[in-house]
């Protein structure tokens, strides 16, 4: 019986931290393997990529999400009992709760409310000097999706609940004091969505039955009783919070039609491009590293031996841009998702297997239509140039974003706008 190989490292917890994105699978590559072992804050860990991996990984019962992930990561970015730990029916159950907000009628009213939000801001860009485009889709996306969910933001709270929503995901892996600003977000997040459940459960707040809010508010979990209040706010954080970070794609996907202005045309003369170009986007700029699990038992994998106990973390950034799967994953092809097959393996950028029982993020379908919706309003609604700035990626960060986080200068507005056109596919 084979032995897992070994990194060599007495811990690589700093390496991991200075190359978030390539410490998987650059190790290994050196070592000529899909998987290794070494040691993540002093515990021995298991490190794995590549398509079949990942399959391993979403399909093994024997592997569950419970406490998991690091501490800083549960007490930032997921928040503590929500779906992302669950596992067995208990996951099953709330992530039909999740899944029930996703239908297309659902998407496209999120998506109108952005686009309706882009329409009335590109007017003031007009009258600016430069725009920082991710801090302005970060607040649009943030009044969209809280008005979508049956969320109250008051114009004069829009810039704190955004700043707020955006530590949860942008300083989840940081040390120090950015770390403690996340941890004091999540706090703060908590008790207004703990309020805000409160106040639904009570009757003095009522938003629609479809909203996240009501939904989530309302949901029994299999025994009969209501979550409670702290476990609600950290499932209405998980609508939320998903939805401002598709503000780091949107960034990205502005950097893409920079860097390969030949897909401004071509978004422009087809939308059918559009799903193509925002999965290319998806899978060549990173997001989230990876993700984490527990063996609950021994089980064996091509001869290697699991032990109980042993923390896993599937590689999402080398899965999607494995050569094995991918031609030149290196290089920026959209068209290579003209006819991809779909596999809920090699392409994870937010998680593998079923949305419907496994554990691959709901929330892709919005992020994919909003991102569709962002594109065809770049090219087809307004008209901009680049001042010079660092659009450079930096890979030490999380996310990984330009530099300069994508600046515009003299935003015009076409005379024609053509987003009402874009569809969001049928259930």
């Amino acid at each position: 019986m084979p032995r897992i190989p070994s990194d060599g490292q007495l811990d690589s917890t700093l390496a991991l931290l200075a190359n978030p994105y390539g410490f998987i699978a650059e190790r290994c590559r050196r070592l000529e393997t899909d998987l290794f072992e070494t040691r993540i804050l002093l515990g021995r860990t298991i490190c794995m990529t590549g398509p079949a991996a990942a399959e391993l990984f979403y399909r093994n019962e024997q592997l569950v999400r419970k406490d998991a992930m690091p501490a800083r990561i549960q007490k930032t970015l997921l928040g503590e009992g929500g779906v992302q730990g669950l596992d067995g029916e208990a996951h099953r159950h709330r992530k039909r709760m999740f899944m029930s907000l996703m239908t297309s009628a659902r998407i496209g009213a999120l998506r109108d409310r952005m686009l309706q939000l882009l329409d009335a801001r590109a007017s003031d860009w007009e009258g600016m000097d430069r725009v920082v485009l991710y801090d302005e889709t970060r607040e649009i996306l943030a009044k969209a999706v809280c008005a979508w969910a049956g969320v109250p933001l008051p114009p004069a709270d829009v810039a704190r609940r955004t700043r707020q929503l955006t530590e949860l995901f942008q300083n989840a892996g940081s040390v120090g004091p950015r770390h403690w600003r996340a941890r004091l977000s999540r706090h703060r997040l908590q008790r207004w969505a703990s309020r805000m459940v409160g106040q639904v459960r009570d009757g003095s707040l009522e938003p629609q039955e479809e909203s996240a809010l009501h939904v989530i508010a309302t949901w029994r979990d299999p025994d009969g009783a209501l979550l409670r209040p702290a476990v609600a706010a950290v499932e209405l954080l998980n609508v939320l919070r998903p939805t401002v970070a598709v503000s780091v794609f949107m960034t990205s996907a502005a950097h893409a039609l920079h860097e390969h202005g030949d897909w401004q045309h071509k978004l422009r003369e087809d939308q059918g491009n559009l799903e193509p170009f925002v999965q290319e986007v998806r899978r060549f700029y990173p997001f989230f590293p990876a993700v984490a699990a527990w063996s609950t038992k021994d089980f064996r994998w091509r001869d290697y031996h699991f032990p109980q106990g042993r923390r896993i973390l599937l590689d999402l950034t080398g899965t999607n841009s494995d050569p094995r799967t991918w031609d030149a994953p290196g290089e920026f092809r959209p068209d290579r998702f003209q006819h991809w097959n779909g596999n809920a393996f090699t392409f994870i950028p937010q998680g593998g297997g079923s949305h419907d029982t496994g554990h691959r993020c709901p929330g892709e379908w919005i992020a994919i239509e909003l991102m569709k919706a962002f594109c065809d309003f770049l090219v087809g609604s307004i008209t901009y140039d680049l001042p010079d700035q660092d659009l450079s990626i930096d890979l030490s960060s999380l996310p990984a974003l330009p530099k300069s986080r994508v600046v515009l200068s003299r935003i015009r507005r076409r005379t024609s706008l053509r987003h009402d056109r874009i569809e969001v596919p049928a259930d």
